[in-house]
């Protein structure tokens, strides 16, 4: 999603009261403690009838406290992420060194500034000291009555862009995987240009790093998912916000590239994002890089595979690719394997011929009785969505059990090609809506 909105600020100025006032609800902590809100919360929000997208973020200070660097890590990363910062001060005390800290970390990621100046409640003066700060775009607000985030929210939508004309019908594709798997180095020789950073240090890429590629005569729109922006002791934590990350990316593509590092074990990270991929109906491609660096035989991606669908048996349907992105093995077997998933994806299918299968299919073997009774599918047909979808009408759904709709699923798999994507079957009694 393209237009991000980031709340940043020292701790407690009222970044979380103003974030669950913009949303409408109570979604973040809220209490008159420095620094209760630790994690990013990300919330999808309208103003206007224009959507959005805003995080809440921990205090950043410059004190040596506990959690304090994993709160800074954390908002930095938002900043990263964001189209548009809204800094928070609180406007009846002086503007503090933390205060100074913040809008030093806010001019080196470059981002546009507005400044929230909170708890201004009764239409209060504000000190005079936030002039300091040299940001003009100035909007006294309390967020606990909600007094001028009106005029807030008009700044924040006039500052973001909501044309639909970039890439709008792209399809969609994200490259994810745990850092240093090889990412960026899939992206530039996608792209065929160097557009992110590539180094052996884990989370080196900073921002999403959106571009387009060809592949034969379609266009994609490719996003390189972004790692944290500086080493941290904390190994666990890079890979806690790559997978924040890898989530997000599922969410907003098409499709999937799950680069996996040849050279090291399948990781909980790897399972996690499949399982999202399964639960959430995501397609995914399984790319295993390096494969350059493993001693082989000819047995070898016979066995690799056969870890892999082990592993990751919940998602047989995901194709498995071996490359190496430093040789330029398999690259373009990769692009055409791609091109055969999206046409999968986009697959339109005879009304008569899905009846012919789901009928044979019962013929074959019926559903097993429920309290007497069998279900019995008598229709079938493809509905619009994301991934291929049908609808299929039932006698009574409940008699159906989840062995028998995985059964139904199998049987489509095997009269159509559908590798790479996950389908929808949606049962519904006959005069169900």
């Amino acid at each position: 999603m393209k237009n991000i909105v980031a709340l940043v600020g020292k701790p407690n100025v009222g970044k979380s009261t103003l974030f669950n006032r913009i949303i409408g609800k109570r979604k973040s902590i809220v209490f008159d403690t420095p620094g209760v809100t630790r994690d990013r919360i990300y919330q999808k929000t309208k103003w206007l009838n224009k959507e959005f997208q805003i995080i809440d973020t921990g205090g950043i200070t410059d004190q040596k406290k506990e959690f304090v660097e994993d709160i800074k890590i954390q908002a930095q990363i938002a900043i990263e992420e964001a189209t548009l910062v809204v800094f928070v001060v609180d406007g009846l005390s002086e503007i503090t060194k933390e205060d100074l800290h913040v809008i030093n970390i806010l001019r080196k990621a470059n981002k546009e500034i507005i400044l929230a100046i909170n708890k201004l409640e009764n239409n209060k003066e504000f000190d005079l000291s936030i002039y300091s700060l040299g940001i003009k775009q100035m909007y006294p607000i309390s967020a606990l009555h909600g007094e001028g985030t009106g005029e807030l929210l008009d700044a924040i939508i006039d500052k973001l862009d909501f044309s639909t004309e970039d890439n709008i019908d792209l399809f969609k594709l994200s490259i994810i995987g745990r850092p240093n798997a090889g990412k960026s180095s899939l992206l530039n020789k996608l792209l065929n240009e160097n557009r992110s950073i590539v180094s052996s240090i884990p989370g080196t890429t900073r921002d999403s790093v959106n571009g387009k590629i060809k592949i034969e005569d379609q266009e994609f729109e490719i996003i390189d998912t972004a790692g944290i922006n500086r080493k941290s002791k904390l190994v666990e934590l890079v890979d806690h916000f790559a997978l924040e990350r890898a989530f997000n990316s599922l969410e907003e593509s098409d499709l999937s590239l799950l680069v996996i590092d040849a050279t090291r074990e399948l990781s909980h990270f790897d399972a996690r994002v499949v399982g999202y991929a399964l639960e959430f109906n995501k397609p995914i491609i399984i790319v295993i890089n390096k494969w350059d660096l493993i001693n082989k035989d000819t047995n070898t991606i016979n066995e690799f595979t056969k870890r892999i669908k082990k592993e990751f048996k919940f998602a047989s349907w995901s194709p498995i690719i071996f490359i190496s992105v430093l040789e330029n093995q398999r690259i373009n077997k990769l692009k055409q394997l791609i091109l055969k998933v999206k046409t999968n994806i986009e697959r339109t299918f005879n009304t008569s011929l899905l009846n012919e299968i789901i009928l044979e299919a019962q013929q074959i073997q019926p559903a097993n009785s429920f309290k007497g009774n069998r279900a019995v599918i008598t229709y079938i047909k493809q509905i619009p969505g994301r991934i291929p979808t049908f609808s299929l009408i039932v006698n009574n759904k409940e008699h159906l059990h989840f062995s028998y709709k995985r059964y139904l699923e199998n049987q489509l798999r095997e009269n159509f090609d559908l590798m790479g994507t996950p389908i929808n079957l949606i049962f519904k009694n006959k005069n169900e809506k």
